[in-house]
């Protein structure tokens, strides 16, 4: 099975193209406003809009209320939610979309009991943060506390780069994997060479 790839904390319209460019499945847009590589949603739109078919837009929200995600909702046409803080099961399909439920691998939590929760959810995504903190660190985390039995479509984050993604591919053949400061030169800015390797990467280890 091929491996998905997603370009997240995309700010421009050029970086989102890149990213397409080099074959990115996904790019995914930051509605945290704390985070460097907020987006706001008029700029979110615009780049959404010019996106090609069967490219998904993806919103990732950190402990939002509902007025905040209907806000960005009633704006920017996503095509996927992203929750990446403790929302509840409740809140991530309050929206009526399709959603992913971050992980976080850093500290004390079990990962098997948490994915548990959202047994809905369209994929689990692993990342290197400790509950309650946002992603984007550029730091890994420990993937033999990755468990063998966590079911669902499995999506790898937390501090890939060009340089790794090929071992985490072929170690774990993920359903996807995504990367945010891999791939930047500044936060928000991506390198659209780095994406391209990023990405060649993950395909030279689906083809072996």
């Amino acid at each position: 099975m091929r491996t998905r790839v997603k370009i997240c904390g995309i700010t421009r319209h050029e970086d989102a193209a890149a990213a397409v460019a080099a074959g990115a499945d996904a790019v995914g847009l930051v509605f945290h406003p704390q985070s460097p590589r907020y987006i706001d949603p008029e700029a979110a739109a615009d780049i959404v809009s010019r996106l090609p078919a069967f490219v998904t837009a993806v919103g990732l929200f950190l402990d939002p209320d509902g007025y905040a995600v209907n806000r960005v909702l009633d704006r920017v046409p996503l095509d996927l939610l992203q929750f990446h803080g403790r929302e509840p099961p409740g809140l991530c399909r309050a929206f009526g979309k399709r959603y992913i439920k971050a992980v976080p691998m850093a500290g004390s939590v079990d990962p098997l009991i948490y994915a548990g929760e959202f047994p809905d959810a369209a994929g689990i995504v692993l990342d290197s943060h400790a509950p309650g903190e946002q992603g984007g660190t550029g730091a890994t985390f420990d993937w033999n506390t990755i468990p063998v039995r966590l079911g669902g479509p499995i999506i790898l984050a937390g501090g890939l780069g060009p340089g790794n993604v090929g071992e985490a591919v072929s170690r774990f053949r993920p359903y996807g994997v995504d990367v945010s400061s891999g791939v930047e030169r500044a936060p928000g800015i991506k390198d659209a060479q780095r994406m391209t390797a990023f990405i060649r990467e993950v395909q030279r280890v689906d083809d072996v």
